[in-house]
């Protein structure tokens, strides 16, 4: 699907939990008051890009008719691999999706398959799928917190997060790793871990 733009994309998500939690679509002045807006007329447009793009459909001045076309329950994308030991380059392969029945999840959370061990004193082992959730603002990060991040020219990895002034540090779970310490501006953080699945069946 297209890509949203960050108020498109805010409102869209915001319309996931409404409708999920309700059962039923919200008015216009409900969406203004969310968004903190004083006019309908944002509201109409953004409403309008999100049917464009495909992620709605809404009949024109008729709010209560917006639809969902992509439910969350079907899964989350797996897109690949995530290196908990030295640094790999990601994989973009959406075919396959993970299947989460009940777990509450957003439209844009996403899920990758861990290599190796360095995150094993977190409970997260090789071969287990970890679900992250997109940062939209990673300065809001909390030390501590487990990210999904790409080290500008090496790949990506999945460690604890921690920063100070402008430097980050991508911390193992495992002391067999040195940390990763770079300037802020060559980390994108990529997603903060919100759950763990493990196939205990899969061999």
């Amino acid at each position: 699907m297209e890509r949203l733009t960050d108020a498109q994309q805010e409102l869209y998500d915001w319309l996931v939990e409404y409708i999920q939690e309700n059962q039923h679509s919200p008015s216009i002045r409900q969406m203004m008051r969310a968004m903190g807006l004083k006019s309908p007329a944002p509201i109409q447009s953004r409403l309008e890009h999100l049917r464009n793009k495909k992620y709605i459909d809404w009949k024109e001045g008729r709010a209560r008719t917006i639809r969902l076309l992509h439910s969350v329950h079907n899964g989350v994308p797996i897109r690949g691999e995530i290196a908990a030991g030295g640094l790999i380059e990601p994989c973009i392969d959406e075919e396959e999706r993970l299947n989460l029945s009940g777990v509450e999840l957003r439209p844009q959370d996403y899920a990758l398959r861990v290599t190796g061990d360095s995150m094993i004193e977190a409970m997260i082992n090789d071969g287990d799928i970890v679900i992250m959730r997109p940062v939209p603002d990673p300065t809001a990060i909390k030390n501590g917190t487990i990210v999904a991040a790409r080290v500008e020219g090496e790949g990506n990895t999945l460690k604890y997060f921690y920063r100070e002034d402008n430097q980050v540090t991508l911390k193992a779970g495992n002391p067999n790793y040195d940390p990763i310490e770079r300037p802020a501006d060559q980390v994108l953080v990529q997603g903060r871990l919100i759950g763990m699945w493990r196939d205990y069946m899969g061999g």
